[in-house]
């Protein structure tokens, strides 16, 4: 459901309650128990037409398809399509778009619909008789109650007078439940030190991953100017994202008793057979040169070991490492993990190394065929053991290459899409081109990033993503829809997430993001927010989006040598239909700190799923990469 591009008022939201102890959020999401209620099947399976009828493949109001309630050439009498649902738990209200073409007067011709609630035995006309030509799309909703059976019909009626047909196009039917306003989300953690070289109190650029019950988050923790942080944090939860630990890694940099001035970039990985938590980062020497990979390890996601180096600490320059391992029983390279990683003293050159004993020891680092150029690989493990790492080609392009020997050796790349992306707005690092991937119980992985080729003149970003179930054959590039393509908002810093007990056409997705209500505005009128919205059919249709954290200005959030700083990249774990993720949130500081930006999390919220349907159509065509600046090292 297109939202505005002024942030929608709480009190004219559709919201739903959600818990996380005390915390109360609101959301606004359109409920699954109406079945084909976008007509996104191309058909109206599901509905009961009388009379003329069909669904037509354009002027959706969401999606691709509507359905039309009588014909273009005149017809006689009513025309409808019904349906008799059960109104879930938590639904307040019904609601449905329509739009009318009517030439003719109320009098003879008009649309009208019924809303019949067999448990109580009361019939409602919760569309009056309407006679309206070039009015565009409105919506009706009205009040329902839970558990109560209803008969919505929706009719288009015409006189046959030769020359006004009459037909009326329906979509986007669906229940949404009501909520009182957000109290906010709850921080998870905060930045503890002290040291005068770096910024505090600053968390920023998480990353997450589940496992069971037990989900992971790391970030950096007091961020430099030039690069890096003073330490990588650890988050866990073992309750499915409800309750939070929290401490520092040990271990790396000086000022948690390691040997390295900074460290970057983390990001999170569970080796299952044998049962150990990892957490990759870039460690950075006093020159600021990102000097190689380290890997913490955990048997529990709370007592961590000091690192080893996996990759690096030879003299070159290292950037966006990630890590994955193999956890699918049925691989022949059960309990191998890897990490993805570019060597900036190369020009970007990606290379990719391996454990098989869960972390203790990696192997030489090894360049995929062709030796491509890029960073932000991330690493996804089919369950055949097949590898499939997506990157960004240095901001111009998303590409994948692949191992299907355990990482003996790596394919030549693969083009995923090129990318078109907006400048976003505030001198914001908002990591361009950097691609969010995950996969879903029978390895079909979604790639998703920011891209503005849906919007005429590229005055925005939304989130688009594409799939593949080899890594080799790439769907075309689908548009999330959070927004109109004409809001003026502009969506950014993807973090997708996919519950891996779901797959195909029942893949629960989960997606946070951070985004601007107002694409044009400056380092001093940029209001920051994190939204977050969800889909129950492996993206076919999605929820209404959801704000969970926000506004936030600028100056509230670490300051870079390339931009005010949330991370470069966003994550999302989706466990028992939940999505959970951790994500920076700047605040008005106090105690004479220069800033309050922590971890905060908007708790285990439920997949819910909704009516407006994804599109790939209306893309402008991209030959070549649209970039407003290539991307430079990032750590």
């Amino acid at each position: 459901m297109p939202r505005t591009a002024v942030r929608r008022s709480v009190a004219t939201a559709t919201t739903a309650l959600l818990s996380l102890g005390g915390l109360l959020l609101a959301s606004h999401p359109a409920l699954a128990d109406v079945a084909n209620g976008g007509f996104e099947s191309g058909s109206l399976t599901g509905w009961t037409s009388a009379g003329t009828t069909a669904v037509v493949g354009s002027g959706a109001h969401g999606g691709t398809y509507a359905a039309r309630v009588g014909g273009t050439s005149p017809t006689n009498g009513d025309s409808s399509i019904a349906q008799t649902f059960t109104a879930p738990t938590g639904a307040t209200q019904l609601s449905f778009w329509y739009s009318v073409t009517c030439p003719d007067t109320v009098t003879y011709d008009w649309a009208t619909a019924t809303l019949a609630d067999t448990t109580a035995g009361t019939t409602t006309t919760v569309l009056a008789k309407t006679c309206t030509s070039s009015q565009g799309w409105k919506q009706v909703t009205s009040a329902v109650t839970a558990g109560h059976s209803y008969k919505l019909t929706l009719i288009s009626h015409d006189d046959n007078y030769a020359g006004d047909p009459t037909y009326t196009l329906y979509d986007d039917v669906a229940f949404t439940t009501s909520a009182p306003p957000p109290s906010g989300p709850t921080q998870v953690s905060t930045d503890p030190f002290t040291n005068s070289s770096s910024q505090h109190a600053t968390e920023l650029e998480p990353d997450t991953f589940a496992h069971g019950n037990t989900i992971v988050a790391s970030s950096q923790v007091g961020r430099f100017t030039d690069g890096g942080s003073s330490d990588i944090g650890w988050n866990t939860s073992t309750d499915g994202g409800t309750t939070w630990q929290h401490g520092m890694l040990p271990g790396i940099t000086t000022y948690q008793g390691g040997s390295w001035a900074r460290v970057s970039d983390p990001a999170v990985a569970y080796d299952a057979k044998h049962g150990t938590w990892m957490v990759a980062g870039l460690v950075i020497d006093s020159s600021v040169n990102g000097a190689g990979v380290s890997v913490s390890r955990s048997a529990d996601g709370i007592s961590w070991q000091n690192p080893v180096i996996a990759v690096g600490n030879d003299g070159q320059g290292y950037d966006k490492e990630w890590i994955v391992c193999d956890d699918s029983t049925a691989s022949p390279y059960y309990g191998t993990c890897y990490v993805e990683v570019d060597i900036t003293s190369s020009g970007n050159a990606v290379v990719m190394s391996r454990s098989t004993d869960g972390g203790a020891t990696w192997s030489a680092p090894v360049a995929p065929s062709g030796g491509p150029n890029g960073l932000g690989g991330q690493p996804l493990v089919q369950p055949n053991g097949t590898v499939v790492v997506p990157y960004s080609a240095n901001g111009s392009s998303v590409n994948a290459f692949n191992s299907t020997n355990g990482g003996a050796s790596w394919s030549s790349s693969t083009l995923i899409a090129n990318v078109s992306s907006h400048g976003v707005a505030g001198n914001l690092r908002d990591g361009e081109g950097l691609p969010s991937a995950e996969i879903d119980g029978s390895g079909k992985i979604y790639v998703a990033w920011q891209d503005c080729r849906f919007r005429s003149g590229c005055p925005a970003n939304d989130i688009v993503y594409a799939t593949s179930t080899n890594g080799t054959s790439w769907s075309s590039v689908t548009r999330v829809p959070i927004d109109a393509t004409t809001s003026g908002v502009d969506h950014f810093i993807p973090g997708i997430g996919v519950d891996p007990t779901t797959s195909g056409s029942t893949a629960k997705i989960g997606l946070y993001y951070y985004f601007y209500p107002n694409a044009n505005c400056t380092a001093s009128t940029c209001q920051l927010e994190v939204g977050y919205l969800s889909s129950v059919n492996g993206g076919s249709t999605w929820s209404s989006p959801t704000t969970v954290a926000g506004p936030m200005s600028l100056s509230q959030i670490a300051d870079t040598t390339q931009g005010r700083m949330v991370g470069d990249y966003l994550s999302t774990s989706v466990i028992g239909g939940k999505a959970v993720s951790a994500f920076a949130v700047g605040k008005a500081p106090a105690g004479g700190q220069a800033f309050d930006e922590a971890l905060y999390t908007a708790g285990p919220l439920t997949v819910t799923g909704g009516s407006t349907a994804s599109t790939t159509r209306g893309a402008a065509t991209v030959p070549s990469p649209h970039i407003t600046k290539p991307l430079p090292i990032r750590h």
